[in-house]
Protein backbone atom coordinates (compact mmCIF):
# COMPACT_ATOMS: atom_id res chain seq x y z
CA UNK A 1 0.00 0.00 0.00
CA UNK A 2 1.67 3.44 -1.21
CA UNK A 3 1.96 6.26 1.33
CA UNK A 4 -1.35 8.44 -0.39
CA UNK A 5 -3.60 5.23 0.11
CA UNK A 6 -2.64 5.19 3.65
CA UNK A 7 -3.29 8.50 4.33
CA UNK A 8 -6.92 8.30 2.70
CA UNK A 9 -7.76 4.87 4.62
CA UNK A 10 -7.05 6.33 8.09
CA UNK A 11 -8.62 10.25 7.46
CA UNK A 12 -11.57 8.56 5.50
CA UNK A 13 -11.89 4.50 4.72
CA UNK A 14 -12.90 1.63 6.63
CA UNK A 15 -11.94 2.33 10.19
CA UNK A 16 -11.52 -1.65 11.20
CA UNK A 17 -9.49 -1.85 7.87
CA UNK A 18 -7.30 0.68 9.56
CA UNK A 19 -6.79 -1.17 13.04
CA UNK A 20 -6.08 -4.02 11.38
CA UNK A 21 -3.52 -2.75 8.77
CA UNK A 22 -1.58 -0.84 11.20
CA UNK A 23 -1.91 -3.04 14.21
CA UNK A 24 -1.26 -6.98 12.80
CA UNK A 25 2.62 -5.54 11.56
CA UNK A 26 2.88 -3.56 14.88
CA UNK A 27 1.84 -6.68 16.97
CA UNK A 28 4.53 -9.04 14.90
CA UNK A 29 7.21 -6.46 15.36
CA UNK A 30 6.53 -6.41 19.40
CA UNK A 31 6.74 -9.67 19.30
CA UNK A 32 9.87 -9.91 17.48
CA UNK A 33 10.91 -7.25 19.90
CA UNK A 34 10.14 -9.18 22.68
CA UNK A 35 11.76 -12.50 21.29
CA UNK A 36 15.19 -10.38 21.78
CA UNK A 37 14.79 -11.20 25.60
CA UNK A 38 12.53 -14.41 25.72
CA UNK A 39 15.79 -15.93 23.57
CA UNK A 40 18.14 -14.69 26.14
CA UNK A 41 16.04 -15.85 28.81
CA UNK A 42 15.41 -19.19 27.36
CA UNK A 43 18.80 -19.67 26.98
CA UNK A 44 20.74 -18.35 29.87
CA UNK A 45 17.74 -20.96 31.69
CA UNK A 46 20.06 -23.33 30.57
CA UNK A 47 23.07 -21.94 32.15
CA UNK A 48 21.33 -21.35 35.51
CA UNK A 49 19.09 -19.78 38.18
CA UNK A 50 22.01 -17.20 38.67
CA UNK A 51 22.18 -16.37 35.19
CA UNK A 52 18.81 -15.78 34.82
CA UNK A 53 18.03 -13.84 38.12
CA UNK A 54 20.70 -11.45 37.20
CA UNK A 55 19.46 -10.56 33.55
CA UNK A 56 16.22 -9.69 35.31
CA UNK A 57 17.52 -8.02 38.04
CA UNK A 58 19.28 -5.51 35.42
CA UNK A 59 16.56 -5.21 32.92
CA UNK A 60 14.69 -2.17 34.14
CA UNK A 61 17.89 -0.28 34.20
CA UNK A 62 18.31 -0.59 30.95
CA UNK A 63 14.53 0.15 30.04
CA UNK A 64 14.67 3.28 32.16
CA UNK A 65 17.18 4.49 29.35
CA UNK A 66 15.06 3.05 26.65
CA UNK A 67 11.80 4.70 28.12
CA UNK A 68 13.26 7.86 28.51
CA UNK A 69 14.95 8.31 25.17
CA UNK A 70 11.41 6.39 24.13
CA UNK A 71 9.72 9.79 24.17
CA UNK A 72 11.87 11.19 21.19
CA UNK A 73 10.43 8.76 19.14
CA UNK A 74 6.69 8.83 20.47
CA UNK A 75 6.59 12.74 19.63
CA UNK A 76 8.45 12.10 16.51
CA UNK A 77 5.62 9.54 15.30
CA UNK A 78 2.78 11.93 16.58
CA UNK A 79 3.92 15.08 15.68
CA UNK A 80 4.95 13.59 11.51
CA UNK A 81 1.28 12.18 11.94
CA UNK A 82 -0.31 15.48 12.39
CA UNK A 83 1.56 16.80 10.17
CA UNK A 84 1.04 14.48 7.39
CA UNK A 85 -3.12 14.83 8.18
CA UNK A 86 -2.86 18.72 7.79
CA UNK A 87 -1.11 18.14 4.34
CA UNK A 88 2.22 19.77 5.74
CA UNK A 89 4.90 17.02 4.21
CA UNK A 90 7.82 19.77 4.20
CA UNK A 91 7.47 20.36 8.00
CA UNK A 92 6.87 16.37 8.30
CA UNK A 93 10.49 15.54 6.44
CA UNK A 94 11.97 18.33 8.61
CA UNK A 95 10.41 17.02 11.44
CA UNK A 96 12.09 13.60 11.03
CA UNK A 97 15.18 15.65 10.43
CA UNK A 98 15.49 17.09 13.82
CA UNK A 99 13.84 14.25 16.03
CA UNK A 100 16.82 11.46 14.57
CA UNK A 101 19.28 13.90 15.44
CA UNK A 102 18.01 14.27 19.51
CA UNK A 103 17.30 10.87 18.99
CA UNK A 104 21.14 9.51 17.93
CA UNK A 105 22.84 12.47 20.22
CA UNK A 106 20.62 10.91 23.54
CA UNK A 107 21.46 7.34 22.55
CA UNK A 108 25.11 7.85 22.64
CA UNK A 109 25.31 9.95 25.58
CA UNK A 110 23.23 7.52 27.46
CA UNK A 111 25.25 4.34 26.39
CA UNK A 112 28.46 5.50 27.51
CA UNK A 113 27.26 6.95 30.95
CA UNK A 114 25.54 3.84 31.74
CA UNK A 115 28.34 2.01 30.98
CA UNK A 116 30.74 3.63 33.29
CA UNK A 117 28.11 3.86 36.38
CA UNK A 118 27.52 0.03 35.92
CA UNK A 119 29.23 -1.49 38.59
CA UNK A 120 27.55 1.23 40.97
CA UNK A 121 24.11 0.46 39.40
CA UNK A 122 24.21 -3.20 40.11
CA UNK A 123 25.99 -2.86 43.78
CA UNK A 124 22.81 -0.01 44.59
CA UNK A 125 20.53 -3.16 43.32
CA UNK A 126 21.70 -5.66 46.08
CA UNK A 127 23.24 -8.11 43.89
CA UNK A 128 26.08 -9.81 45.69
CA UNK A 129 28.68 -12.34 44.03
CA UNK A 130 27.74 -14.76 41.02
CA UNK A 131 24.67 -12.43 40.63
CA UNK A 132 26.57 -9.08 40.91
CA UNK A 133 29.40 -10.22 38.21
CA UNK A 134 26.77 -11.55 35.72
CA UNK A 135 24.44 -8.20 36.40
CA UNK A 136 27.62 -5.68 35.58
CA UNK A 137 29.11 -7.97 32.55
CA UNK A 138 25.64 -8.11 30.79
CA UNK A 139 24.22 -4.58 31.21
CA UNK A 140 27.78 -3.15 30.54
CA UNK A 141 27.66 -4.65 26.97
CA UNK A 142 24.20 -4.58 26.18
CA UNK A 143 23.77 -1.35 27.21
CA UNK A 144 25.84 -0.66 24.31
CA UNK A 145 23.18 -1.22 21.38
CA UNK A 146 21.51 2.07 22.24
CA UNK A 147 22.35 4.04 19.23
CA UNK A 148 21.45 0.82 16.78
CA UNK A 149 17.99 0.39 18.72
CA UNK A 150 17.50 4.15 18.54
CA UNK A 151 18.15 4.28 14.87
CA UNK A 152 15.60 1.35 14.25
CA UNK A 153 12.97 3.06 16.39
CA UNK A 154 13.09 5.95 14.52
CA UNK A 155 12.70 4.30 11.32
CA UNK A 156 9.63 2.29 12.76
CA UNK A 157 8.19 5.57 13.90
CA UNK A 158 8.62 7.92 10.70
CA UNK A 159 7.26 4.85 8.47
CA UNK A 160 4.04 4.02 11.30
CA UNK A 161 3.25 7.99 11.47
CA UNK A 162 2.77 7.75 7.57
CA UNK A 163 0.35 4.38 8.27
CA UNK A 164 3.18 2.31 7.21
CA UNK A 165 3.90 -1.13 9.57
CA UNK A 166 4.95 -3.49 7.59
CA UNK A 167 8.87 -2.49 6.61
CA UNK A 168 9.67 -2.24 10.33
CA UNK A 169 8.13 -5.70 10.99
CA UNK A 170 10.58 -7.56 8.70
CA UNK A 171 13.60 -5.26 9.56
CA UNK A 172 13.05 -6.87 13.29
CA UNK A 173 12.53 -10.17 11.88
CA UNK A 174 15.87 -10.21 10.26
CA UNK A 175 16.96 -8.31 13.52
CA UNK A 176 15.46 -10.92 15.75
CA UNK A 177 16.50 -14.52 12.68
CA UNK A 178 20.55 -12.57 13.93
CA UNK A 179 19.66 -13.01 17.60
CA UNK A 180 18.26 -16.86 17.48
CA UNK A 181 21.11 -17.47 15.82
CA UNK A 182 23.74 -15.52 18.22
CA UNK A 183 22.90 -16.35 21.45
CA UNK A 184 23.30 -20.05 21.37
CA UNK A 185 26.74 -20.01 19.45
CA UNK A 186 28.22 -16.96 21.71
CA UNK A 187 26.46 -18.29 25.27
CA UNK A 188 26.92 -22.55 24.67
CA UNK A 189 29.29 -23.11 21.90
CA UNK A 190 31.93 -20.44 22.41
CA UNK A 191 30.97 -20.73 26.22
CA UNK A 192 30.79 -16.76 26.87
CA UNK A 193 27.44 -17.04 29.04
CA UNK A 194 25.60 -13.37 29.76
CA UNK A 195 28.66 -11.58 27.88
CA UNK A 196 27.51 -13.95 25.13
CA UNK A 197 23.49 -12.82 25.84
CA UNK A 198 24.42 -9.11 25.33
CA UNK A 199 26.92 -9.42 22.42
CA UNK A 200 24.59 -11.36 20.62
CA UNK A 201 21.70 -8.85 21.55
CA UNK A 202 23.78 -5.87 20.37
CA UNK A 203 25.02 -7.56 17.35
CA UNK A 204 21.25 -8.35 15.99
CA UNK A 205 20.26 -4.66 16.72
CA UNK A 206 23.52 -3.28 14.85
CA UNK A 207 22.47 -5.04 11.04
CA UNK A 208 19.39 -3.64 11.33
CA UNK A 209 20.01 -0.23 12.55
CA UNK A 210 22.62 0.03 9.38
CA UNK A 211 19.98 -0.83 7.33
CA UNK A 212 17.47 1.12 8.50
CA UNK A 213 19.80 4.36 8.39
CA UNK A 214 20.26 3.68 4.92
CA UNK A 215 16.35 3.40 3.94
CA UNK A 216 15.70 6.52 5.95
CA UNK A 217 18.31 8.53 3.40
CA UNK A 218 16.47 7.20 0.60
CA UNK A 219 14.79 10.60 -1.21
CA UNK A 220 12.23 8.48 -3.37
CA UNK A 221 10.20 8.37 -0.09
CA UNK A 222 8.00 10.88 1.36
CA UNK A 223 9.66 11.10 4.30
CA UNK A 224 13.68 10.64 4.29
CA UNK A 225 16.28 12.27 6.00
CA UNK A 226 18.50 15.23 4.33
CA UNK A 227 21.69 15.48 6.29
CA UNK A 228 22.49 18.36 4.99
CA UNK A 229 19.37 20.15 6.17
CA UNK A 230 19.89 19.04 9.87
CA UNK A 231 19.64 22.62 11.84
CA UNK A 232 17.45 22.94 14.32
CA UNK A 233 14.05 24.55 14.54
CA UNK A 234 13.28 26.51 17.14
CA UNK A 235 9.19 26.03 16.82
CA UNK A 236 9.80 22.49 16.03
CA UNK A 237 12.03 21.80 19.01
CA UNK A 238 9.37 23.01 21.25
CA UNK A 239 7.09 21.15 20.22
CA UNK A 240 9.13 17.76 20.30
CA UNK A 241 10.11 19.01 24.09
CA UNK A 242 6.02 19.75 24.43
CA UNK A 243 4.99 16.31 23.31
CA UNK A 244 8.27 14.08 24.17
CA UNK A 245 9.41 15.23 27.75
CA UNK A 246 6.14 13.83 29.51
CA UNK A 247 6.79 10.58 27.34
CA UNK A 248 10.31 10.72 28.56
CA UNK A 249 9.28 11.13 32.20
CA UNK A 250 6.46 8.49 32.46
CA UNK A 251 8.12 6.08 30.92
CA UNK A 252 11.35 6.06 32.80
CA UNK A 253 9.94 7.07 35.99
CA UNK A 254 7.66 4.15 35.69
CA UNK A 255 10.29 1.71 34.60
CA UNK A 256 12.62 3.14 38.13
CA UNK A 257 9.42 1.97 39.79
CA UNK A 258 10.28 -1.32 38.13
CA UNK A 259 13.68 -1.01 39.25
CA UNK A 260 12.73 -0.60 43.02
CA UNK A 261 10.12 -3.86 42.19
CA UNK A 262 13.15 -5.51 41.60
CA UNK A 263 14.82 -4.60 44.39
CA UNK A 264 11.46 -5.91 46.40
CA UNK A 265 11.58 -9.08 44.73
CA UNK A 266 14.94 -10.05 45.51
CA UNK A 267 14.65 -10.18 49.27
CA UNK A 268 12.66 -13.18 48.45
CA UNK A 269 15.60 -14.99 46.85
CA UNK A 270 17.16 -15.58 43.22
CA UNK A 271 14.21 -17.88 42.41
CA UNK A 272 11.38 -15.07 42.99
CA UNK A 273 13.47 -12.91 40.93
CA UNK A 274 13.52 -15.69 38.22
CA UNK A 275 10.32 -16.48 38.39
CA UNK A 276 9.08 -12.39 38.13
CA UNK A 277 11.12 -12.11 35.23
CA UNK A 278 9.85 -15.06 33.48
CA UNK A 279 6.04 -13.94 34.64
CA UNK A 280 6.66 -10.46 33.23
CA UNK A 281 8.23 -11.64 29.92
CA UNK A 282 5.38 -14.23 29.12
CA UNK A 283 2.94 -11.49 29.98
CA UNK A 284 3.98 -9.00 27.69
CA UNK A 285 3.48 -11.75 24.71
CA UNK A 286 -0.31 -11.82 25.87
CA UNK A 287 -0.56 -7.95 25.71
CA UNK A 288 1.34 -7.65 22.34
CA UNK A 289 -1.94 -7.14 20.30
CA UNK A 290 -3.27 -5.04 22.80
CA UNK A 291 -0.07 -3.14 22.37
CA UNK A 292 -0.14 -3.09 18.70
CA UNK A 293 -3.78 -2.04 19.18
CA UNK A 294 -2.76 1.26 21.09
CA UNK A 295 -0.20 2.24 18.29
CA UNK A 296 -2.83 1.75 15.56
CA UNK A 297 -5.03 3.94 17.59
CA UNK A 298 -2.12 6.46 18.06
CA UNK A 299 -1.62 6.92 14.12
CA UNK A 300 -5.27 6.88 13.18
CA UNK A 301 -5.92 9.75 15.96
CA UNK A 302 -2.80 11.56 15.13
CA UNK A 303 -3.80 11.83 11.62
CA UNK A 304 -7.16 12.76 11.80
CA UNK A 305 -6.89 15.18 14.89
CA UNK A 306 -3.94 16.69 12.30
CA UNK A 307 -7.14 16.52 9.86
CA UNK A 308 -9.30 18.20 12.60
CA UNK A 309 -11.49 15.14 12.20
CA UNK A 310 -12.15 14.86 15.92
CA UNK A 311 -15.31 12.55 15.72
CA UNK A 312 -13.48 10.01 13.73
CA UNK A 313 -10.52 9.95 15.95
CA UNK A 314 -13.09 8.92 19.04
CA UNK A 315 -14.63 6.37 16.87
CA UNK A 316 -10.96 4.45 15.94
CA UNK A 317 -10.55 4.66 19.69
CA UNK A 318 -13.65 3.57 20.73
CA UNK A 319 -13.34 0.42 18.49
CA UNK A 320 -9.94 -0.06 18.84
CA UNK A 321 -11.02 -0.59 22.80
CA UNK A 322 -13.66 -2.83 22.22
CA UNK A 323 -11.82 -5.38 20.11
CA UNK A 324 -8.43 -5.04 22.59
CA UNK A 325 -10.71 -5.97 25.63
CA UNK A 326 -12.61 -8.62 23.83
CA UNK A 327 -9.45 -10.12 22.95
CA UNK A 328 -7.59 -10.57 26.28
CA UNK A 329 -11.05 -11.46 27.99
CA UNK A 330 -11.19 -14.85 25.75
CA UNK A 331 -7.46 -14.72 26.05
CA UNK A 332 -6.82 -14.29 29.62
CA UNK A 333 -9.46 -17.11 30.73
CA UNK A 334 -7.43 -19.49 29.01
CA UNK A 335 -4.37 -18.85 30.27
CA UNK A 336 -5.12 -18.24 33.54
CA UNK A 337 -5.75 -21.77 33.96
CA UNK A 338 -2.96 -23.63 36.28
CA UNK A 339 -2.15 -26.09 33.96
CA UNK A 340 -1.99 -24.02 30.69
CA UNK A 341 0.51 -21.35 32.66
CA UNK A 342 2.91 -24.08 34.20
CA UNK A 343 3.33 -25.94 30.69
CA UNK A 344 3.86 -22.15 29.14
CA UNK A 345 6.71 -21.43 31.97
CA UNK A 346 8.12 -24.69 31.84
CA UNK A 347 9.55 -23.75 28.60
CA UNK A 348 11.94 -21.06 30.45
CA UNK A 349 12.73 -23.19 33.56
CA UNK A 350 13.05 -26.56 35.02
CA UNK A 351 13.63 -25.45 38.67
CA UNK A 352 10.31 -26.66 40.61
CA UNK A 353 10.48 -23.56 42.80
CA UNK A 354 10.59 -21.08 39.98
CA UNK A 355 8.21 -22.92 37.91
CA UNK A 356 5.42 -23.36 40.75
CA UNK A 357 6.12 -19.30 41.50
CA UNK A 358 5.69 -18.25 38.11
CA UNK A 359 2.44 -19.88 37.01
CA UNK A 360 1.12 -18.49 39.84
CA UNK A 361 1.85 -15.33 39.11
CA UNK A 362 1.11 -15.38 35.03
CA UNK A 363 -2.09 -17.14 35.83
CA UNK A 364 -3.30 -13.97 37.88
CA UNK A 365 -1.78 -11.93 35.26
CA UNK A 366 -3.74 -13.68 32.19
CA UNK A 367 -7.00 -13.41 34.07
CA UNK A 368 -6.97 -9.54 34.90
CA UNK A 369 -4.87 -8.68 31.70
CA UNK A 370 -8.40 -7.50 29.98
CA UNK A 371 -7.63 -4.07 31.66
CA UNK A 372 -4.87 -3.59 29.46
CA UNK A 373 -6.76 -3.21 26.57
CA UNK A 374 -8.66 -0.34 28.01
CA UNK A 375 -4.98 1.14 29.47
CA UNK A 376 -3.11 0.59 26.03
CA UNK A 377 -5.98 1.79 23.97
CA UNK A 378 -6.47 4.85 26.07
CA UNK A 379 -2.96 5.67 25.94
CA UNK A 380 -2.90 5.75 22.27
CA UNK A 381 -5.76 8.05 22.36
CA UNK A 382 -3.95 10.88 24.48
CA UNK A 383 -0.38 10.36 22.67
CA UNK A 384 -2.10 10.81 19.43
CA UNK A 385 -4.23 14.11 20.47
CA UNK A 386 -0.78 15.12 21.91
CA UNK A 387 -1.59 14.85 25.40
CA UNK A 388 1.29 13.01 26.62
CA UNK A 389 1.07 14.96 29.94
CA UNK A 390 -1.69 12.81 30.70
CA UNK A 391 0.55 9.17 29.99
CA UNK A 392 3.17 11.08 32.07
CA UNK A 393 0.96 11.38 35.02
CA UNK A 394 -0.80 7.84 34.51
CA UNK A 395 2.62 5.82 34.28
CA UNK A 396 4.30 7.69 37.32
CA UNK A 397 1.05 6.85 39.55
CA UNK A 398 0.96 3.61 38.25
CA UNK A 399 4.12 2.55 39.81
CA UNK A 400 4.66 4.68 42.38
CA UNK A 401 1.12 5.65 43.85
CA UNK A 402 -1.43 2.46 42.94
CA UNK A 403 0.98 -0.52 42.44
CA UNK A 404 3.94 0.57 45.72
CA UNK A 405 0.26 1.35 47.93
CA UNK A 406 -1.20 -2.14 46.85
CA UNK A 407 1.84 -3.75 47.99
CA UNK A 408 2.42 -2.11 51.31
CA UNK A 409 -1.07 -3.76 52.01
CA UNK A 410 -0.45 -6.90 51.09
CA UNK A 411 3.07 -7.16 52.26
CA UNK A 412 2.78 -5.60 55.78
CA UNK A 413 -0.82 -5.80 56.83
CA UNK A 414 -2.07 -9.01 54.64
CA UNK A 415 1.19 -10.41 55.17
CA UNK A 416 1.06 -12.03 51.43
CA UNK A 417 4.61 -12.63 51.24
CA UNK A 418 5.42 -12.82 47.19
CA UNK A 419 2.21 -12.99 46.10
CA UNK A 420 2.09 -9.61 47.46
CA UNK A 421 3.83 -8.54 44.32
CA UNK A 422 1.90 -10.24 41.68
CA UNK A 423 -1.42 -8.46 43.24
CA UNK A 424 0.18 -5.71 43.39
CA UNK A 425 0.69 -5.42 39.73
CA UNK A 426 -2.59 -6.48 38.64
CA UNK A 427 -4.17 -4.17 41.05
CA UNK A 428 -2.35 -1.01 39.93
CA UNK A 429 -2.76 -2.09 36.17
CA UNK A 430 -6.86 -2.10 36.54
CA UNK A 431 -6.80 1.30 38.95
CA UNK A 432 -4.53 3.15 35.34
CA UNK A 433 -6.99 2.36 33.26
CA UNK A 434 -9.83 3.06 35.01
CA UNK A 435 -8.48 6.32 35.35
CA UNK A 436 -7.55 6.74 31.89
CA UNK A 437 -10.85 5.55 30.99
CA UNK A 438 -12.41 8.95 33.32
CA UNK A 439 -10.15 11.33 31.64
CA UNK A 440 -11.38 10.00 28.67
CA UNK A 441 -14.78 11.06 29.46
CA UNK A 442 -14.00 14.53 30.35
CA UNK A 443 -13.68 14.93 26.88
CA UNK A 444 -10.05 16.84 27.75
CA UNK A 445 -7.95 14.87 25.11
CA UNK A 446 -9.56 17.18 22.29
CA UNK A 447 -8.30 20.27 23.45
CA UNK A 448 -5.34 21.44 21.22
CA UNK A 449 -2.13 20.83 22.01
CA UNK A 450 0.42 21.62 19.67
CA UNK A 451 0.41 24.11 16.95
CA UNK A 452 0.85 22.11 12.98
Amino acid sequence: MNKKSNRELLLSGNLVKAIMALAIPVVINSFLQTMYNLTDTYWLGKLGTEELAAINLVSPMQNIVINFGSGITVAGSVLIAQYLGAKKDEDARSMANQIFACALLFSVVCAVFCAIATPSIVTWLGAKEETWQHSKTYLQLVILDMPFLYTVNMYTAINQAQGDTVRPMFLNLFGITINMILDPVLMLVLDMGVAGAALATVGAKAVPAIIAFILLLNKEKDIYLNLRKLKFEKEKLKNILVIGLPTAIGGSTMQFGFLLMSRNVLKYGTQAMAAYGIGNKINSLITLPTNGIGSAVATIVGQNVGAEQHDRAEKGYRLSMRISVIFLFLGGLILSRMPVSTAIVRIFSKDAEVVAMAADFLSIMAFWCFANGVYNSSMGLFQGSGHTEVTMIIDAARLWIFRFATLFICEVMLHMGVRSVWYSVVVSNGLSAMVLYIVYRTGYWRRKRIKT
